[in-house]
């Protein structure tokens, strides 16, 4: 009918309201024509016929530790900005790190035939039957590109930062080891640490072991954190949930946010500028790694052969109301 209408061929109409490469060649005065006969026609594009007819779905799986959570929710919002005007649709499905219900998943989304699989905040054990992309990926695997973050330029920004504030008594919130970068975050911790001439204090350190997508995921550790009574005059979190529920902590505790203790958050998520005081915190990029992880899983399904093992994404820092000249040690005690 939309043919008919505008005195054209039906393989004319389906390459401009499919954007086929071969639709490049037609005059835009056409293509105008083409798509104003469509909308006066309500014509809408048969997915399943176009699907059987391609051999494509233009579906990608999308695998998250959460969503409610502000850094997969910024990641996702990336992705399905990309994904959309490329044409995909995702399916999303979250593991919360329940190993037997992210293999069930991997199944499930492999039966929906899905062309591509995104992982967030997820440790892959194994390569996934399709092209892949893992937003803070560690592990090489085949068949699988990591989107990460320039770990030892986040801990060097934050050290530089801390020690021309003159910190030199450091505690840390560690992070929980099935977050997907727990482990390289801390390892660059210890590694610039080091070469900076900053002491890792077993005594200042805590680990968190539980998962939560609030501030208390900080709260207990620091409150376990000044339990043990050794002084110390800044904070590095894992990231800022963790951050604002130390700030918390310590108001309780009589100090004062920076004056007697500072503290440096990880990820600056839409509340950290917000809070009372606002946070000093490490920048990742998150909707722009979302964004790279779709256009290079695009690419790899749409031919591109010689895929990257690992892309790098650079952090940012951002000094706010929450870090301080380093005060009297005793003022921490």
């Amino acid at each position: 009918m939309v043919a008919d209408s505008v005195d054209l061929t039906p393989g004319t109409i389906s390459a401009v309201l499919n954007s086929a490469p071969s639709a490049r060649a037609i005059p835009a005065e056409t293509k105008k024509r083409i798509l104003a006969a469509a909308k006066k026609l309500n014509y809408r594009p048969n997915f399943f016929a176009r699907s059987l007819r391609q051999q494509r779905t233009y579906t990608v799986g999308v695998i998250a530790e959460e969503i409610g959570d502000p850094y997969g929710a910024i990641v996702i919002s990336g992705l399905e900005e990309y994904l959309r005007e490329k044409g995909y649709f995702f399916l999303t499905v979250v593991h919360r790190h329940d190993a037997e219900l992210l293999q069930r998943y991997f199944l499930l989304l492999q039966q929906r035939q899905i062309e591509g699989l995104i992982t967030v905040d997820t440790i892959l054990e194994e390569s996934p039957a399709v092209p892949t992309v893992a937003v803070a990926g560690h592990k090489k695997l085949r068949g699988v590109t990591n989107v990460i973050l320039d770990q030892r330029q986040a801990v060097t920004l934050a050290f530089t930062h801390l020690q021309k504030l003159g910190h030199k008594h450091i505690a840390f919130l560690k992070g929980n080891p099935l977050s997907a970068d727990a482990k390289s975050r801390w390892q660059a911790i210890t590694e610039v640490a080091e070469e900076m001439g900053i002491e890792v204090d077993p005594d200042l350190t805590v680990q968190i072991d539980f998962e939560d997508s609030s501030p208390h995921l900080g709260y207990p550790f620091t409150k376990r954190l000044l339990e043990r009574g050794k002084p110390f005059t800044a904070l590095f979190t894992y990231n800022d949930h963790s951050a604002l529920g130390s700030i918390r902590a310590f108001q309780e505790h009589g100090l004062r946010v920076p004056k007697d203790v500072s503290v440096v958050g990880f990820d600056d998520i839409p509340a950290a500028a917000y809070n009372m005081p606002s946070l000093t915190t490490v920048r990742q990029p998150l909707r722009r790694m979302g964004q790279v992880a779709a256009q290079t899983l695009v690419r790899r399904i749409e031919g591109w052969k010689a895929y990257p093992q690992e892309i790098a994404i650079e952090p940012e820092f951002v000094a706010r109301e929450s870090s301080g000249p380093a005060p009297a040690i005793q003022k921490t005690q």
